[in-house]
């Protein structure tokens, strides 16, 4: 996918474009924070149920959430450096 900014040169950009730049950096860390604070609910839900709750629906709901919260935590990150290289080929 081609950047918007690839042809303009970087004493082009305006002010503007420069704090877009900036929002998006920002709205990205956002992104990143809410994928590790689910990953980390996901952790924290499924080690209590399957040390609290002594029933087999809870076993199987805190053995899936352990590994999701391991695949929600690397695509978050992955998704994140993705934006990031992005990011840093435009501005």
């Amino acid at each position: 996918m081609p950047t918007p900014y690839a042809t303009v040169s970087e004493a082009d950009l305006t002010l503007r474009d420069r704090l877009a730049l900036d929002r998006t950096v920002l709205a990205n860390e956002r992104t990143l924070l809410a994928y590790v604070r689910t990953a980390l609910a996901l952790l924290a839900g499924g080690v209590t149920l399957l040390h609290l709750v002594d029933e087999p629906w809870a076993v199987v709901l805190g053995g899936v959430a352990l590994p999701l919260s391991v695949v929600v935590g690397a695509y978050g990150a992955w998704r994140f450096g993705a934006v990031r290289r992005r990011l840093r080929a435009v501005g």
